[in-house]
């Protein structure tokens, strides 16, 4: 209709070659997993011979997208104002390497929950959809996901996977994780397991490892003492504050369970301050396996989170809600990772 031939290669140009329509390779190309692998490996090798390349403004365009999802980064009160859970950062590398692979960019941004970032993309159409990591108190932070819902906007968090969450949840499968771990303590002959970690619906996480430390006590006959819980959040200083009253008590106990590596590292700094030997007198266990839990003195025995997964996961999972598609497994599962403070 007028306008001037090109020898540019175009999707059309694919879709022919391929036997596919040229809808299937726009999908194909977005790394969309409602084309089956053999299609989409097709598309992508017959993009590769004819070296094409995707016009991102011209697909925005008639997408109304801006192919850019937003990372939002919740910032936590801590004593030493560190903010930033380094669990979430070291989720990071992931989160970016798949949105490469699909071609999608990234927009990461930090965040304070009582600011107004609930509306704030939503109205600057800024990005298609985001994903939301780090919360604190989960009681403060569910109203925000609701006016999420309700404005429509399309969002996936990490966090605790249960038939009660608000929007799409991506997270390990923490139940089972506390359960392993108490298995392992009591496999030690640890009887009397402490947990360190605020366990309520204020931290629904911490409580589900929690839950499932007391479900392995119960199946041995043993009693998950309320007496050894303390609640603390993520940091190492604060752990360390909670193992110690723990001991200025005289409260007997031979094991502990932390809810994070880092409440763990702190826990054992105070066990050490003590006179109190790990793992002989206490064995000790974290949850993530961030890196400094092979660093400690001795090397901290805990459950491995799987990184990879979760970030591909995210945004797997924001995707298919962008683009209306069925969505993948919520769940991801943990490894028991052995180390010398269960078993020197």
């Amino acid at each position: 209709m007028g306008r001037k031939p090109s020898n540019r290669p175009t999707s059309f140009d694919i879709a022919y070659r391929a036997g596919v329509s040229q809808p299937t390779v726009s999908r194909a190309l977005r790394g969309s997993k409602a084309v089956s692998a053999a299609t989409r490996e097709r598309i992508e090798a017959i993009a590769r011979e004819l070296n094409y390349s995707v016009d991102k403004n011209a697909s925005s365009l008639r997408s109304q997208r801006s192919n850019t999802i937003a990372l939002l980064f919740f910032e936590e009160q801590t004593p030493d104002d560190s903010r930033i859970n380094p669990f979430f950062l070291a989720m990071l590398g992931s989160i970016t390497r798949e949105c490469a692979n699909r071609g999608l960019d990234l927009l990461i941004s930090f965040q304070k929950m009582e600011d107004d970032w609930h509306v704030r993309y939503q109205d600057s159409h800024r990005a298609d959809g985001l994903i939301l990591l780090g919360y604190g108190d989960y009681t403060l932070y569910e109203s925000r996901l609701r006016q999420l819902v309700g404005q429509g906007t399309q969002f996936v968090r990490w966090g605790s996977v249960n038939d009660e969450n608000i929007g799409a949840t991506v997270g390990s499968d923490n139940f089972g994780a506390g359960r392993r771990a108490g298995e392992h303590l009591i496999g030690l002959g640890r009887q009397r397991i402490a947990f360190l970690g605020q366990a309520d619906e204020h931290y629904p996480e911490f409580a589900e490892r929690y839950h499932g430390l007391c479900a392995a006590m119960a199946a041995a006959g043993l009693d998950c003492d309320p007496v050894l819980q303390r609640d603390t959040i993520s940091h190492e200083n604060l752990g360390h504050a909670a193992m110690r009253t723990l001991i200025e008590e005289g409260v007997a106990f031979d094991a502990v369970f932390a809810a994070s590596d880092l409440i763990a590292i702190g826990a054992m700094r105070a066990l050490i301050a003590a006179g109190r030997s790990i793992p002989g007198d206490v064995a000790v266990m974290g949850f993530d396996d961030l890196p400094a839990a092979s660093m400690t003195h001795p090397p901290l025995t805990t459950v491995m989170q799987d990184l990879k997964g979760a970030g591909e996961r995210l945004v797997e999972t924001l995707v298919a809600l962008i683009e209306d598609q069925p969505l993948p497994q919520s769940t991801l599962g943990g490894k028991l990772i052995v180390r010398g403070s269960t078993s020197g």
